[in-house]
């Protein structure tokens, strides 16, 4: 069951870019003072001193705003259909030597998933997550893998063949871009449940994901910028060199969505449109690594209120993903050193979702 806002008189329209074309889902913020003292009290009822469960009350606090959504007084948590989503893509920059991994390794990495055989599809399985794979814009052609039992769907929604070589050209174009978002928010869109996990696939996407946080929130690119998938020293170095030449070329790119287009990734405007519309539909939007924070940051730009609706579930190897929180002021459920990507986090953090559920049925 998805949970829809409750209906007001003053429901306001989504919001339509004219120039660009794109066109937003409404938000409501979930602010609610009154609901957080009644849950407080309820969870106070013991001996425990206030607090006593530290982050843990936050996070059970959260979720109650983002499930309360109509007029009869909150209950209880309820978790409906889970969903994880992986969108896949390649990235031009990658003919600059930023990686360590051939392009190739995308597809691999994606057949790994499509087959069953990733530790992302074992740990969906463990926590009966329904896991959905969307080629966003693979650097080949996908083919679906043929009918057996367990198959991973793939989701073509392919906008190009990898973006462009960000160090000579834009990422994507403008139509590119907002055809992105609009498709990450009609996966999400036709997804059961109430509960999506968003992770990602694609060899160069942390270049991508460290211009964006350098860009739209200030952050030096020397501290951005990270190993990726294991970079050496030099290695490391000419990555932050074609970084720079990046930043530099698409210095004028200011506003999320000219940002997106010039720096992101295919993958990361479909992330961000999945949020969007999965905050529209008051689900849990659960939010992996850095690459995934990065479309955080795309969505939040685009409309503020999506913040109140996201889970940041871990804190990942890369140094760029420990300052994107801190400018996001979210604290991460875990901090493992992941570098996997792929949505692994946010099932790893699954678990304290459901104690906090648990918490509010004693």
């Amino acid at each position: 069951m998805i949970i829809k806002p409750f209906p007001t008189s003053e429901e306001a329209a989504p919001v339509v870019d004219r120039l660009a074309g794109l066109r937003l889902p409404t938000i409501h913020p979930t602010a609610d003072p009154v609901l957080d003292a009644e849950l407080r009290q309820r969870l106070h009822r013991s001996e425990l001193p206030e607090h006593a469960l530290g982050r843990l009350e936050t996070l059970l606090l959260q979720l109650a705003r983002i499930q309360n959504a109509t007029p009869f007084p909150f209950d209880l948590l309820a978790f409906d259909s889970p969903q994880l989503v992986v969108f896949a893509a390649d990235h031009g920059i990658c003919d600059e030597g930023v990686s360590r991994f051939p392009q190739s390794a995308t597809r691999q990495r994606v057949g790994q998933l499509l087959q069953g055989t990733s530790a992302t599809n074992t740990l969906a399985t463990l926590h009966g997550f329904d896991l959905t794979v969307v080629d966003a814009g693979v650097s080949t052609h996908l083919q679906p893998p043929a009918n057996h039992p367990g198959r991973v769907p793939l989701q073509l929604r392919k906008i190009g063949y990898a973006t462009r070589n960000i160090v000579l050209s834009p990422a994507m174009s403008l139509p590119q871009a907002v055809s992105a978002l609009h498709a990450g928010m009609d996966v999400v869109h036709h997804l059961p449940g109430n509960v999506v996990a968003l992770g990602d696939v694609g060899v160069g996407s942390t270049s991508c994901a460290a211009l964006l946080l350098s860009r739209l929130c200030g952050v030096p690119l020397a501290d951005a910028c990270g190993r990726g998938g294991g970079l050496d020293d030099a290695q490391l170095q000419h990555k932050l060199e074609k970084l720079f030449a990046a930043a530099t070329r698409h210095r004028k790119a200011t506003a999320p969505l000219d940002v997106l287009a010039a720096l992101g990734g295919f993958e990361i405007a479909m992330m961000a449109g999945a949020m969007l519309q999965a905050a529209a539909e008051r689900r849990v939007v659960l939010v992996d690594g850095f690459v995934a924070g990065a479309a955080a940051l795309v969505a939040r730009g685009l409309s503020p209120a999506v913040t109140d609706y996201l889970v940041f579930t871990q804190r990942s190897a890369e140094p760029g993903h420990r300052l994107l929180l801190i400018h996001l002021q979210a604290q991460p459920l875990l901090d493992m050193e992941l570098r996997m990507g792929q949505g692994t986090g946010a099932l790893l953090a699954w678990p304290l979702l459901q104690t906090a559920q648990r918490l509010l049925e004693h």
